[in-house]
């Protein structure tokens, strides 16, 4: 339950910043947060990340509803014990939620944290692609240590275990 209350305030956090910035900026306008760094830029995606796939709104209901469900199976099934595995898929879920609901009611995705990465001009992206990001990084970040785990155990059930 704890895990569906992260995702849940995921979605309410992304929802509501695009709110206010469907309500109060124009499509294009930028305001600079701190200058050449971050900006908050009114933007609307119709494809993934990067602008990849345009218009391809069909693929992006199959292939949310695929990976929303497959992240509460997971969130009900592989958790037990892993907190971080845990907060890992409720912002995947989060994420994937809140893209999804623009998707559907608008069409496209509101978009607006701008920023400039050692000069490179990243591209506009939101909340939830914020949270997806950080659920995967957290996730990776869990297999490894899984994965380390399971080496430790093996080296030490054959005797061979080296320091």
């Amino acid at each position: 339950m704890f895990y569906y209350l992260i995702a849940l305030f995921v979605i309410l956090l992304d929802q509501i910043t695009k709110w206010l910035i469907v309500s109060n900026m124009y499509l294009g306008e930028s305001i600079a947060v701190i200058d050449n760094i971050f900006y908050i830029t009114s933007h609307r995606n119709r494809g993934a990340a990067w602008g990849i796939l345009q218009g391809q709104m069909w693929l992006f209901y199959v292939i949310t509803v695929i990976v929303i469900v497959a992240i509460m199976y997971y969130l009900y099934k592989a958790v037990k014990g892993k907190w971080m595995l845990g907060v890992s898929l409720a912002l995947m879920l989060g994420g994937a939620v809140g893209n999804f609901i623009d998707r559907v009611i608008r069409k496209e995705v509101v978009d607006f944290i701008h920023t400039y990465v050692f000069g490179y001009n990243f591209p506009v992206f939101n909340i939830a692609d914020s949270a997806l990001v950080i659920g995967v990084i957290m996730l990776m970040i869990q297999m490894l240590l899984e994965e380390r785990e399971s080496k430790e155990k093996s080296y030490g059930e054959n005797g061979t275990h080296h320091s």
